[in-house]
Order: C-alpha cells, then sequence, then structure tokens
C-alpha cells in the first residue's frame, strides 16, 4: 500500500506519558480483510487501494507517520472503580483528512499491551465484525459513533470458551479521550497533568470553551450538552448499549464499545441484554440517568481546574449537573415529537407521546415496527387497530398532527425502517464466522446502512420469531 494516502500526526503524545505507553506491533500469521467502508476511506480522503495492504490493517506493517500508543484511563464498571488502559488496542495515530479534520485510527484486537492484565490483547472475528455492523447502522441513523473503517481475520485463532479465528478492527473515532481518561489523570493526582489534558481536549474538541469566563466549567457544560442529547438519541430509537462504564462515556459525544449493545423489539422500558447486567444496572429506562451519574464522575475530576476554592468549585459544577435533567428531557421529546409528525412541541404533546408509549409497553408491540407503520398511516396492520385506548389515541393523534407541515413526511425521516437486530445480526455473524461466507452479513450491512429504504421492509423490518429471539448479548472479546 501507498502510504502517502496517510495524513498522521500525534498530537496526543504531546500530553504527559503518564497518559499513554509507547507500543510495537504484535504481527499476526495471515492478515486477510474480510470487511472494508469504501465510503468512510472515502470521507477521510483515502483511496480505496488502501484496502489492498491487509498487512496494516492486520497490524503487521506501519503507514508513514504513525506512531502506536495505548492509552491509559480508568473506569467506574458497573459502579465500580479500577484502573484500566488499552488492554487490546494499538492508536496508530490521527490521520488528518483533505478538509482539516482530525480522526483517531485505531487497530482493536491488535494484541497485548502493559494494561492487558491477564488478557491476550486479542478478539475473535465476531465480535469485530458486530461492532462495524452495528457502528456503521448508527451512523446512518444519524447518532453520533465511532466508525469502522475495516475488519481484518488474523489467521490466528484466540481462545476463549472455544477456539475461535482471531480479528483486529479498524476504528475512527473524532477521538478516544474518556471520561475514565481523566478519571485515570486525576487519581495520578498531579494537576499539572490533569491541567493539561483538560486544555489539550478543549483545543481540541471545544475551542470555543477558550473564550469563556470559566474555561474548565465550559469543558463540563459542553460534554453534559452532547452526552444528553446522545443519550436522548439512543433512547429515540430504542438503543440498550449494555455497559455504560465511564470508560465507555466518550467527551466528544460520540457511542463507544459496542460489546453487548442491543436494539429492543417489544417495547419494555426494563430491557436489558448483557449477559453481564445480571443487576440490569444499565438496562433501557436507566441510561439517562446512568448518563447523569457519569458525567458526575467527570465533573470531579474536573473540580481543581475550576476554581481554586474547592467549596466555590464544587457548587459551579453541582449547578452545571443540574443542568443535565432539563437538557436530556428537551433533547429527548424532541426526538419523540418528531417521531409523531411533530415539529415544534406544544403544551399537551408530552402527554401524548407518553400515552402511545403506554401502549406500546401494555401490548408488547415492537418498537421500531409500529413507528414505521404509524409513519406510514399503515393503521389496519396494526394488532392493536380496534383497542379502544389505541383508537381513542389515535383519533387525539391524528386531531394533532393536521396543523403540522407533511408530518408524514418528517416521521418517514426519523423512523427507521430497519434496525440491527439481534436475531439478523447474530445469523450473519454465525455464517461469517462459523462458514467464510459473507453474503448474509453483506446485505444486512447493506440495508442498516441505509435504514429509511421502504424497500427493505417485507424481509427485515418484523420483529424476531419466539424461536428467533435472541434474550442475552455477550461482550465475546
Amino acid at each position: 500500500m501507498s502510504s502517502n494516502q496517510w495524513k498522521f500526526d500525534n498530537t496526543y503524545l504531546a500530553l504527559p506519558d503518564d497518559l499513554y505507553t509507547r507500543e510495537q506491533l504484535n504481527p499476526v500469521s495471515k492478515p486477510k480483510i474480510v470487511a472494508k467502508n469504501t465510503q468512510l476511506a472515502d470521507e477521510l480522503g483515502l483511496d480505496i487501494s488502501i484496502f489492498e495492504s491487509a498487512q496494516l490493517f492486520g497490524g503487521n506493517s506501519l503507514p508513514e507517520g504513525a506512531e502506536p500508543i495505548a492509552q491509559a484511563y480508568a473506569g467506574h464498571q458497573f459502579g465500580q472503580f479500577s484502573m484500566l488502559g488499552d488492554g487490546r488496542v494499538l492508536l496508530l495515530g490521527e490521520h488528518i483528512t483533505p478538509h482539516g479534520k482530525r480522526y483517531d485510527i485505531q487497530l482493536k484486537g491488535s494484541g497485548r499491551t502493559p494494561y492487558s492484565r491477564m488478557g491476550d490483547g486479542r478478539s475473535p472475528l465476531g465480535p469485530m465484525l458486530r461492532e462495524y455492523i452495528i457502528s456503521e447502522a448508527m451512523h446512518a441513523l444519524a447518532i453520533p459513533s465511532t466508525r469502522s473503517l475495516a475488519v481484518t481475520a488474523t489467521g490466528d485463532q484466540v481462545r476463549r470458551e472455544t477456539s475461535m479465528l482471531g480479528g483486529i478492527l479498524t476504528r475512527v473515532a473524532a477521538s478516544h479521550i474518556r471520561v475514565g481518561t481523566f478519571e485515570y489523570a486525576a487519581r495520578l493526582e498531579d494537576d499539572t497533568i490533569i491541567r493539561k489534558l483538560a486544555d489539550y481536549t478543549i483545543n481540541r474538541h471545544y475551542p470555543q470553551s477558550n473564550n469563556k469566563d470559566n474555561k474548565y466549567l465550559a469543558l463540563l457544560d459542553k460534554v453534559i450538552d452532547v452526552q444528553a442529547s446522545l443519550i436522548a438519541k439512543w433512547q429515540a430509537v430504542g438503543f440498550i448499549h449494555g455497559v455504560m462504564n465511564t470508560d465507555n462515556m466518550t467527551i466528544s459525544g460520540e457511542t463507544i464499545d459496542y460489546g453487548p449493545c442491543a436494539f429492543m423489539d417489544s417495547f419494555n422500558p426494563a430491557t436489558v441484554f448483557s449477559s453481564i447486567d445480571v443487576q440490569g444496572r444499565y438496562q433501557f429506562q436507566n441510561q439517562p440517568g446512568i448518563g447523569l451519574w457519569n458525567l458526575s464522575r467527570f465533573a470531579e475530576t474536573l473540580i481543581s481546574l475550576i476554581d481554586s476554592d474547592e467549596e466555590k468549585a464544587i457548587s459551579l459544577a453541582k449547578g452545571s449537573l443540574k443542568q443535565y435533567e432539563t437538557c436530556y428531557i428537551s433533547y429527548y421529546l424532541d426526538y419523540m415529537a418528531q417521531k409523531l409528525g411533530i415539529h415544534e412541541r406544544q403544551e399537551n404533546d408530552d402527554q401524548l407521546m407518553i400515552d402511545f408509549l403506554n401502549l406500546l409497553e401494555l401490548h408488547e408491540l415492537d418498537y421500531t415496527a409500529t413507528f414505521r407503520l404509524l409513519s406510514e398511516n399503515k393503521v389496519e396492520q396494526m394488532t392493536i387497530r380496534n383497542e379502544e385506548t389505541f383508537t381513542n389515541w389515535y383519533q387525539r393523534w391524528q386531531k394533532r398532527i393536521r396543523t403540522e407541515d407533511q408530518p408524514y413526511q418528517l416521521m418517514k425521516s426519523v423512523n427507521p425502517v430497519v434496525i440491527p437486530r439481534n436475531h439478523l445480526v447474530e445469523e450473519a455473524l454465525k455464517e461469517a464466522t462459523d462458514d467464510d461466507d459473507y453474503t448474509k452479513f453483506n446485505k444486512l450491512l447493506k440495508v442498516v446502512t441505509d435504514p429509511y429504504n421502504e424497500s427493505h421492509a417485507e424481509k427485515y423490518m418484523c420483529g424476531p420469531d419466539p424461536s428467533q429471539q435472541v434474550l442475552q448479548t455477550f461482550c465475546g472479546t
């Protein structure tokens, strides 16, 4: 591969080396690219000829200018604090696009690092394919997310419950700075380090904060805002992240880490899929509250920067955190209003939305399919079409949207026909990993990255039969 298509910068290396370790590549035996994102390559200003080099995407060679590191971070995992770090990831560097945008380029599943603890630093192929398909679906749904440039089969086996083929994901992100990165820096108890990290983050993501009277409080306010918007979008589309630890909350406001995530089929606010979330901490209805809990941990790391008077700093941080709930509710209700064809919310609209969600829950209706049927005004296909509670609600809704401009057009633009349903994803991954057959994977990828296309409806719109239901998801890595 001609490495001069890449334009790497490595500004993260200007930070104190407490926050990362320089690393060498860990070669694999027979790298083979099995999924490649030519559209993303184009967005990055890269020619598709980059995919001719499986050696690079397998971690056997470096593009010019790359200086691989493993990043250090901490995290509250299910509420318990741990010092962590990139245990199976290498950050190659920051690629600069022709338009001047900066993106981290990571190899995930690339081998051991000093942060691997007892792990082998590798990943089975299946979870890497899973992250590829779901992260790209999220992007197509206009939900901020890390992206997937390629998945490479390594040719080597990794040992989990059984022996499985290894895989490496090439992940692209605005950055991989997390709440956990700040937690790690704060635990070092060196104000210089946390200040340099905060200044770097502001300059990279929120440079307008430099113009504020208190730029560190402004940073907190921005992260609160982008996370409130992000989680509201998750709730509106029925996405359950599954592992909302603080190391999986980005400062940029992108969704990251697709281990045990899933989309709801039947609407149930208590839905939880992750096999490791035995207490249901991260169930669907808890996600907004967990967002605030995580942001509170972020705020704690900034106290010494917000003001030299600790009591005043805490008061200011609490004031910012109090805005989260208002901010989240406003975003969520706006998104839900659009799903019902309402451009600008009015006084009674919130109750209209709540009543509809209650109907979905009571009758165990498919969340995505029901909103789409409503978008197409196909009431005759709804199983509750003759229920009095629904007909009463429907009449109220019809009366409300008469005053809206093209409500059905708005609804069709925000209510997807297809989502990466668990049973379809698992079916596609099984054929890919067991049989080296990517037919179903590629077909599913095509439809979930074109989620509003009605031509996909017949095969991909419906939820699973009882025999197809996926009740648990696994991190798998």
